[in-house]
């Protein structure tokens, strides 16, 4: 493997890796895969189908964009291939899904959720286990176990969504609202929102998770002028660390709730669903509301029908609770709940955030230039076998999402070999590597702006600065009034 830019001094080159290589939307009610093949529809900042042709034709000129660096320092160039050039290389058999195949793993997912829960409410008891520290330590990993266990079910709804669980759309759509239901998660508002997100990744204005803060909206929130970010002091990291805390804990309720990380421009919304609504609560904008300026009308009967399986669940868990005891359902179901919501957070927002990683001015995006905009991390026997690869294959994902997983790794390399330079992975120390991720974005990515200087196209390219000394260093500008 190589490293980012051959051309850095070996000190100054992070730990990043790439490979040496140089190199139709489906019908209501919806799918999460987004392509360029995807029919055009009118845009807007909440309908995201693409309206760039399938060829996806984004042959660049380097001089028209200028030089731009990432917050390493590297030089960075806008992707150059199309879309086509990248289905054409991957086998034609990796895009074959199969409904058995899945399901297996559906099965085998549950088992082992199944066979820990009666292990250990059988034998982690005062009868074989008398020391209470030790029960207490078991069944912390008891939680931790049914938590990994838990999000293979969920990536396994998120293969639902996109329709790369199985060709049939009614196994698909049945199987993801049950298994997202019984997590809480309301399946097919969800997909809608999902969908948005792979029609518009990387885009600032119109992408629907971990949208980061430009300069400008990061100094109004602190209550700075622009142009005094770049002699802020460095932020404390205790107040990181209590603001990844945050983000682990309450990340994934608040994002369905407030759409928090998600974009906040629903007057653009083409049906006026949007008038007057911002991000926050009790404002209308949330996955749960019908109304909501998320979704378009035709998809409001699919927000109540999510709603329903929601209902469902929270009732079945208000019985078992009732019946069972609280504080069992609170170690049996309500703590591995926790633990999803912290892998699914950190999963997305390892994803998308990282110092290598641009965003794009809507005159500046496209879809390969987004989706591109996107790392593959990797995180081991538990990211390849109980997380299904979510973790290790997002860059292709984000190309063509009908791919089953169990034919994303072999896809992977094909693009590789497409996308060379282009392509973004950090590997390096493995899943340790990828829990230290989380602290490196959180310090060194805190908004994005273009590159000090910028000219042109290039001031549509957006970069991660920080107030913390970490990398490029933000554009000095002039004082204002």
């Amino acid at each position: 493997m190589a490293s980012v830019s051959s051309a850095l001094p070996e000190g100054n080159k992070p730990a990043l890796r790439r490979t040496q290589t140089e190199a139709t939307s489906d019908s209501y009610p919806g799918t999460a895969d987004a392509s360029p093949f995807d029919s055009p529809l009118e845009r807007s900042a909440s309908n995201t189908s693409l309206s760039s042709q399938a060829s996806d034709n984004v042959k660049t000129d380097k001089a028209e964009f200028g030089k731009l660096l990432d917050t390493y320092g590297n030089e960075f160039e806008v992707p150059d291939f199309t879309i086509k050039d990248i289905r054409d290389a991957i086998p034609a058999h990796c895009f074959e899904r199969s409904a058995l195949h899945s399901l297996a793993h559906v099965v085998r997912d549950i088992i082992y959720l199944t066979v820990t829960f009666y292990v250990w409410n059988k034998y982690v008891t005062p009868e074989y286990i008398p020391m209470k520290a030790a029960r207490v330590v078991l069944w912390g990993l008891y939680t931790f176990m049914q938590g990994l266990f838990g999000t293979g079910l969920w990536v396994l709804a998120h293969e639902c969504g996109h329709q790369a669980f199985s060709p049939s759309r009614l196994i698909n759509d049945t199987v993801g609202w049950v298994l997202h239901s019984a997590l809480l998660v309301p399946y097919f508002s969800w997909k809608f929102s999902h969908s948005k997100h792979h029609k518009a990744t990387g885009n600032i204005e119109r992408d629907m998770v971990f949208v980061p803060r430009t300069r400008e909206q990061f100094a109004s929130r602190i209550g700075r002028f622009v142009h005094e970010i770049s002699e802020l002091t460095e932020e404390t990291p205790i107040y990181t660390l209590i603001h990844l805390i945050g983000q682990q804990l309450i990340g994934w309720p608040n994002y369905l709730m407030t759409n928090v990380t998600g974009h906040n421009f629903h007057e653009r919304q083409r049906e006026g669903r949007g008038k007057g609504k911002k991000n926050g609560w009790f404002t209308g904008v949330n996955h749960f509301n019908p109304s909501s300026p998320l979704y378009e009308e035709r998809e409001a009967p699919w927000i109540i029908v999510s709603d329903i399986g929601i209902a469902i669940a929270a009732t079945a868990l208000i019985y078992l609770g009732n019946t069972f005891g609280w504080s069992n359902m609170f170690v049996w179901y309500f703590l591995p709940y926790l633990w999803v919501n912290h892998w699914l957070v950190a999963i997305t927002y390892l994803q998308h955030t990282d110092p290598s990683l641009p965003h794009y001015t809507p005159d500046q995006w496209n879809f390969v230039r987004g989706a591109a905009a996107t790392i593959d991390r990797e995180f081991g026997f538990i990211g390849r076998h109980l997380l299904h690869g979510i973790i290790e294959t997002h860059v292709l994902h984000h190309y063509v999402s009908t791919i089953p997983f169990y034919h994303a790794d072999e896809a992977s390399e094909a693009i590789k070999k497409v996308m060379g330079r282009h392509y973004r992975a950090d590997v390096q120390d493995g899943p340790i590597g990828f829990i230290k991720a989380m602290w490196k974005a959180a310090r060194w990515c805190q908004w994005v702006e273009p590159t000090e200087g910028a000219e042109g196209k290039g001031k549509g390219v957006l970069f991660y600065r920080n107030q913390n000394g970490l990398g490029v260093k933000p554009a000095k500008l002039p004082k204002t009034n």
